[in-house]
């Protein structure tokens, strides 16, 4: 998009010989940066359906580079020019070079918004607005796409009035499309943010909650925490929760110390391990950062 700046376009096209190779450059340039805009969103996505892996596949974006270098050099060039399509847009391989270009859009921005309709469908509340606002961008880029082949055939008939008409709404579908897909792709990882600093707060409420139980429970039973050569970090809330969790359930179920919990202890017990196990539960977590009581492995097997 950077090469299609006037002033940039321009000084480039004229330096490797004004026959417009910049403008395929940057074209070829922007069909791989949404290709792999489409491969990220599908692999994001939870067993995408067989035609969307394929029209967002390398086979359809190879496919579309061909088809684009190949008629961009059946085009008659009449020196460089910053509006292609008006200059050369009489030329049926130059209308031959946008279409490709625009259905390879039209194709991966419909896997797209199937993509998001599936993820709108499993989503609740706030984590609705990503994949809606995909969705949106998604097909305003196609009715992007369709305005430009309808102007490009038009123009390639000679019905200008039709192709002045028509280009009309190529403005505010291209400035939708550009805004909502940014959106969609923006929010998520704000979102995402914001759910992991929430989390957080509640797993820290938790261990504070838990802790008088805790005390009691290790006092009890000393655990790993009472080890001096426990390799455990106590800054990661999610491991100081499953460690509270652990060494309580094993004061529990051991039969050689006396150690009961009330039944509010056992409903808090249960919300932790609800919380602690529930969906949204980072990653980052490794067996490594939380250790285990030989009791608690007999426990999981």
């Amino acid at each position: 998009m950077t090469l299609n700046v006037d002033p940039v376009y321009e000084a480039l096209d004229r330096a490797v010989g004004g026959r417009n190779v910049v403008t395929l450059l940057a074209d070829v340039a922007l069909m791989i940066g949404v290709f792999f805009l489409g491969r990220g969103v599908m692999k994001a996505s939870d067993r995408p359906a067989r035609i969307v892996r394929i029209a967002l596949g390398r086979t359809v974006l190879a496919a579309a580079l061909v088809g684009s270098i190949v008629s961009f050099v059946f085009i008659d060039q009449r020196g460089t020019t910053t509006t292609f399509m008006l200059h050369l847009g009489d030329q049926p391989a130059a209308v031959a070079y946008s279409m490709i270009h625009f259905a390879y859009y039209g194709i991966v921005l419909a896997a797209m918004a199937v993509l998001a309709v599936n993820r709108i469908r499993v989503s609740h509340g706030g984590q609705r607005f990503p994949p809606t606002s995909l969705l949106i961008g998604s097909l305003l880029g196609l009715a992007l796409s369709a305005v430009v082949i309808a102007m490009d055939v038009s123009h390639l008939l000679g019905n200008l009035d039709l192709m002045r008409s028509v280009s009309g709404v190529y403005g505010p579908l291209y400035l939708g499309t550009f805004i909502f897909l940014v959106l969609g792709f923006a929010s998520q990882p704000i979102l995402r943010s914001r759910q992991t600093h929430s989390r957080i707060r509640a797993t820290e409420a938790l261990i504070a909650e838990l802790e008088p139980v805790w005390t009691r429970a290790t006092t009890a039973r000393p655990g790993i925490s009472q080890s001096t050569d426990a390799a455990f970090r106590t800054a990661q809330p999610e491991a100081m929760l499953h460690r509270e969790i652990v060494e309580i359930r094993d004061a529990v179920i051991d039969s050689r110390v006396s150690f009961e919990l009330t039944e509010a202890e056992r409903e808090l017990l249960d919300r932790a391990e609800q919380h602690l196990v529930g969906e949204g539960a980072p990653e980052s977590i490794e067996p490594a950062d939380v250790p285990v009581t030989a009791d608690a492995e007999r426990r999981d097997r």
